[in-house]
């Protein structure tokens, strides 16, 4: 894999040595690039693996985006904090065991706090590890950027992602069982017990929709309407 097909960006060194975000890398760019323009997982199409996976309700869907926000927030400060002691051959095996320290951390956290929700998401918070955004941007732009930059970065992207992820989980848990943030007490405890809304009264549910074909249906259909949305502009 290149460093263009892992959404690199670019950066100047200026004279003092240092690293220092061009426009295409300032805030306001980074948060473009995250949110919309390099999406991860509707641009990039990175991360599809659980995102399909656990984008069957909103809990779900939320509580791996959290998960991977953390990681990828994490991930990106600790390797822009030390790019400058990773000699080359070390840092591909550095980056993984730094994303590896977040995701054990991730994973003790839910274990601890949402054990229920990580019965059901325990596999796809575990392969986070593993995952190409995250190890991405930590090649692409923590390894290049200051630590401010590259956890705005981390924070932007794990948005965008989340915003797919949870957007997804939405459909499909609607059209699935006409209802929506069903059972979200598994991750935010019992003051979330009564957030399930009802949106389709008497619904007999499509079963479909909460099918892994529905994953693959519903975000052909997200990435459909941001091309569609694109090619308007």
């Amino acid at each position: 894999m290149s460093r263009a097909d892992l959404g690199d960006a670019p950066h100047a060194t200026a004279p003092d040595g240092r690293d220092h975000p061009q426009d295409a890398t300032s805030f306001a760019g980074i948060a473009r690039e995250g949110l919309w323009t390099n999406n991860p997982a509707l641009v990039q199409m990175l991360g599809l693996c659980p995102l399909l996976a656990v984008s069957n309700s909103v809990v779900n869907a939320t509580g791996l985006a959290l998960a991977t926000l953390i990681v990828l927030i994490g991930s990106n400060t600790s390797v822009s904090l030390l790019r400058g002691f990773l000699p080359p051959a070390a840092r591909l095996p550095a980056f993984v065991l730094i994303i590896a320290s977040y995701t054990t951390c991730v994973t003790l956290l839910m274990q601890a706090f949402a054990f229920e929700l990580y019965l059901t998401v325990a596999l796809f918070v575990q392969i986070i590890v593993t995952n190409c955004t995250i190890l991405g941007r930590a090649e692409s732009f923590a390894s290049h950027q200051p630590v401010l930059a590259s956890a705005w970065d981390g924070l932007m992207m794990a948005l965008g992602f989340a915003a797919v992820l949870i957007g997804l989980g939405a459909l499909r848990e609607v059209l699935g069982t006409g209802m929506l943030m069903a059972d979200m007490d598994q991750l935010f405890g019992p003051a979330a017990a009564d957030w399930t809304l009802t949106v389709i009264p008497e619904y007999r549910g499509f079963l479909l929709a909460i099918l892994p074909p529905g994953a693959f249906i519903g975000l052909g259909l997200l990435i459909a309407a941001r091309q569609y949305w694109e090619g308007r502009r």
